[in-house]
Order: C-alpha cells, then sequence, then structure tokens
C-alpha cells in the first residue's frame, strides 16, 4: 500500500500550507482519481507521494516502509507536459532505457513504434513522447503510478489508446494508480474511485 499519513506542505514556510494534515491510500491495483479546484495541491501531493518534494510534517509510506533514497523508486510520476520529463540530447530508445531493460510488449501495448526509438524527444508529438514516458514509468520494479493529467493536451484517440493500456497494464500487474485530472468525466470512466483534496483532510 502507497500512504500519504498526516502530510503538511508550503512553498513558503509561515504562509498557508497547501496541503494541510492529507491523508491517502492507495491499495495495490486500485485507481484513485484524485478531483479537486485547480491550485488546491493536487501535483503537489503527486509530488510528494513520489519524492520529488518532502513535506514539513508527515511521511511517506510504501509497503510500510518509507521512499528509497537511492536506486529505482517504486513509485513513478508521469507528468502532464511529457516534452518537460526527458532530456531533449538522448535519443527515445536512451530514454526508455531509464526505466530498466526494454520491454517490447508494453511498446506494443502503447503504439510506439520502432523508428520512433532512433529519434530525439522534439522529432515527436505530444502522444508520441507521452507513450514514451509512460512505459518508462512502468518499468519492472514499479509498484505505484502517479499521473498528472497526462493527457490532457491530446486528442481524444490517444487518450483512449493510452488509458486502455494503462488500465491493461496495472490491472495484470496489480500497480496502485494516483490519478489527477479536471475532467470528472474522465475519472469516473478509469477510475474505482474517486476522493476530493477536501476529504483527505484528517
Amino acid at each position: 500500500m502507497l500512504e500519504a499519513n498526516n502530510i503538511i506542505f508550503s512553498y513558503d514556510r509561515g504562509r498557508e500550507p497547501v496541503l494541510d494534515r492529507v491523508n491517502l491510500r492507495v491499495e495495490p491495483g486500485e485507481r484513485v482519481g484524485i478531483f479537486s479546484p485547480s491550485g488546491s495541491g493536487k501535483t503537489t501531493l503527486l509530488k510528494i507521494l513520489s519524492g520529488y518534494l518532502v513535506p514539513e510534517k508527515g511521511q511517506i509510506l510504501v509497503n510500510g516502509s518509507p521512499l528509497p533514497q537511492r536506486g529505482f523508486c517504486p513509485v513513478q510520476m508521469v507528468w502532464q507536459h511529457p516534452e518537460r520529463a526527458v532530456n531533449p540530447r538522448l535519443t527515445m530508445k536512451k530514454i526508455l532505457a531509464e526505466g530498466g531493460p526494454g520491454n517490447s510488449r508494453l511498446e506494443t501495448v502503447f503504439g510506439i513504434q520502432e523508428d520512433w526509438k532512433r529519434r530525439y524527444p522534439g522529432e515527436l508529438s505530444g502522444g508520441e513522447l507521452q507513450r514514451f514516458c509512460i512505459v518508462r514509468a512502468l518499468g519492472e520494479g514499479t509498484k505505484y503510478l502517479l499521473a498528472d493529467e497526462i493527457t490532457a493536451m491530446l486528442d481524444f484517440i490517444t487518450q483512449a489508446q493510452i488509458w486502455r493500456g494503462l488500465i491493461e497494464e496495472t490491472e495484470k500487474r496489480q500497480i496502485g494508480m494516483a490519478v489527477v485530472s479536471h475532467s470528472r468525466e474522465l475519472l469516473d470512466q478509469v477510475c474505482t474511485r474517486i476522493v476530493t483534496l477536501e476529504e483527505l483532510k484528517n
């Protein structure tokens, strides 16, 4: 289980916290949608869950243990803007390798074409690039996946393809997900339960 316990966080100490005594549990295999107004702290919570930010108080636990400080993290995050999450100087093949050994089955599930791997990020569309980021995040050591508006900038067909692949893979491997989206309709379609940040406060 992925746990956020009594998380308090503010970007400027002394000011009102963005997150105040927030608690969240994500079980293996479930997809938890987080639906709240813009600026309420949804992305901040995902950054804390994945170790990109450190809370002022509270702790993040994975199966009862703190997030690892070194090596591969079992909690991976996929961002809204994939172009900001990759090194523009690396080929897509090298970017994929950052997630561990290659997985041709996953590449097929998410529609990655072989010739795309020889290209650089700037030579791919947003939808193509996001597919790589998702496959990279689904390395064999991943136990929990955090999705921050990952298909918001994509067309409906690409959105459907990506979510179909994600649901299939996470159910097969019992990977838990936390999903942030401004679209309640999307969350209703892809999540097993939906919460608001207000509901997560202690």
